[in-house]
């Protein structure tokens, strides 16, 4: 009988140094958007660089304006369904109390909502990457628009949100690997089966432009996923979030061993973007299991995924899809990988007592992350691959093959990345001194 009895010291208040930690989580996952620029424009040619930087760029502001007025409500608001979710004190974040918890939780709605917010951003910034080149500017944020409200914002509901189908069935996603990288990845999958090929794929040279800036990107994303990560435990008070740290770290340098082996075995070379490539992949696997595995573990699936991903990456000429940067091999084939493997890994002595396969809980949990993954992809590339043909259809998704060959930056953009003409010598910046003014008529004719 007392047990059944709430007593006033039982009930979450607001803390201080939870909330101070969740916004600098917060800000950590908005650095990874400019990370993410980084990481995907030093791979792209010289001329698609600005648009590969302004493609990550532009979903900090569509998605930020859309979360307040609406997808703030759909993700988390009250169960609709088991689909979608709808809370009117959400909608233009304009019912919210200055200090009103999330439910359960120490913090304030407010940190709870800018939290998920900056995943919203990156998660649809993950698909440019796969694009890149050959998408108009305009087309891109329309696409943002219409994915984020059909696809991003309910599957967020499915996953995280109390009543979503996936939530509900036991689906254990610690931080996206379902809701984030296979939802962008088997969006990227269904936009390029749409669009086509880049001109000149498989027969032209299509090499990084600045290894520097993709080794700058990985890691600045290595470092804002600790935040992506840890903070997705909302709080400090158990040492979930601390373990979720720890395997982070170990699962990426797992990862990124891993593939420079695969490489040097396969190609015979190590490589600076199979470094920066494998760290992303064992980022992506630890997403939805580090809080369900043990260190170990998680050096098992760091292992597991840099050595698949990197196999996956060469499925794109064996199929003849044209994922640019690999958003499929990496994001997808991680992301599925990650959220499999607690169902083999999960110890029951972490985010929750579910066990996996090694650890005596048989296929229960593994039948359930199945669902989930299987879900999710299937929704996200079809619809996905509608809206790309929907748009295509209409205002067009691709630049014309002229502007494609030029570069995709001066004819979106009018910008260029790099100016040579005033800097150091050369023929550019030679031809950019006017020529000295002829005195008299031999001067000239000589």
């Amino acid at each position: 009988m007392a047990a059944a009895i709430t007593l006033a010291a039982d009930t979450p208040a607001l803390s201080s140094a939870d909330t101070g930690f969740m916004l600098i989580c917060s800000a950590l996952v908005m650095l990874m958007t400019p990370g993410l620029a980084f990481f995907y424009g030093g791979m792209v040619r010289v001329k698609s660089t600005l648009n590969m930087l302004m493609m990550s760029f532009i979903s900090l502001g569509i998605v930020t304006i859309l979360w307040v007025l609406y997808g703030f409500s759909v993700a988390f608001g009250t169960d609709k369904g088991s689909l979608i979710g709808w809370d009117g004190d959400f909608v233009g974040l304009s019912g919210i109390g200055l200090t009103q918890l999330w439910d359960g939780y120490t913090i304030p709605v407010y940190v709870f909502a800018v939290f998920q917010l900056m995943f919203a951003v990156i998660t649809p910034a993950l698909i440019s990457g796969a694009l890149a080149d050959r998408v108009k500017f305009t087309a891109w944020a329309a696409f943002i628009a219409l994915w984020v409200t059909l696809v991003y914002f309910p599957v967020a509901h499915w996953v995280w949100g109390a009543g979503g189908w996936a939530f509900e069935l036991g689906v254990i996603d610690f931080a996206g690997g379902t809701a984030v990288h296979i939802n962008a990845g088997a969006a990227a999958l269904g936009v390029i089966l749409v669009i086509g090929k880049r001109v000149g794929f498989k027969k032209d040279p299509m090499r990084p432009h600045s290894l520097p800036w993709t080794m700058l990107g990985a890691g600045l994303l290595w470092f804002g996923w600790f935040g992506f990560n840890a903070g997705s435990w909302l709080g400090n008070g158990d040492g979930v979030g601390a373990l979720m740290f720890v395997n982070t770290q170990v699962a990426t340098a797992a990862a990124m061993l891993a593939w420079l082996a695969y490489e040097k075995v396969r190609h015979g070379a190590v490589t600076s973007l199979g470094a920066a490539s494998g760290a992303v992949a064992g980022l992506v696997a630890i997403t939805p299991s580090g809080g369900s595995c043990s260190p170990l573990g998680a050096i098992a699936i760091g292992a597991i995924a840099g050595v698949l991903c990197a196999m996956a990456v060469g499925l794109k000429y064996k199929f003849g899809y044209d994922d640019s940067l690999d958003v499929v091999g990496v994001h997808l084939v991680g992301g599925i990988l990650g959220s499999v493997l607690i169902g083999f890994f999960a110890t029951g002595g972490g985010q929750s007592t579910a066990k996996g396969l090694f650890y005596g809980g048989g296929l229960d949990q593994l039948w359930k992350q199945l669902a989930g993954v299987g879900g999710v992809l299937a929704y996200s590339l079809v619809v996905s691959a509608i809206l790309a043909f929907a748009l295509d259809k209409t205002i067009g998704m691709r630049v014309s093959e002229d502007d494609e060959v030029a570069g995709i930056d001066q004819a979106e953009h009018a910008e260029t990345a790099y100016d040579f003409s005033g800097a150091g010598g050369g023929i550019a910046a030679r031809s950019a001194v006017p020529a000295p003014v002829a005195q008299d008529s031999q001067k000239v004719d000589a």
